[in-house]
């Protein structure tokens, strides 16, 4: 039984130029995945110094909304 990488290794012999450039092109991405994921891991404590740092801002942009959606469903009602 041959190995993974026996496997590959037989495959990758049989495959065009177009499709091996395919192949050379799917592993820099996966090396670049594994990059991403060793230099920036998200977890809790970095979503919630991000929600801390915006929170305000997304508070008064909603409020501010707030403003104008009631406003339009005082129009309405007054419409009717």
């Amino acid at each position: 039984m041959m190995s993974t990488r026996e496997r590959v290794v037989t495959t990758l012999a049989d495959l065009t130029e177009t499709q091996m450039q395919q192949v050379a092109d799917f592993l820099e991405f996966l090396k670049f995945r594994e990059r991403q994921r060793q230099d920036s891991p998200i977890n809790d404590a970095t979503l919630e110094a991000l929600y801390a740092e915006f929170a305000d801002e997304d508070r008064e942009l909603s409020e501010a909304g707030l403003g104008h959606y009631v406003a339009n469903l005082e129009r309405e009602d007054a419409a009717l």
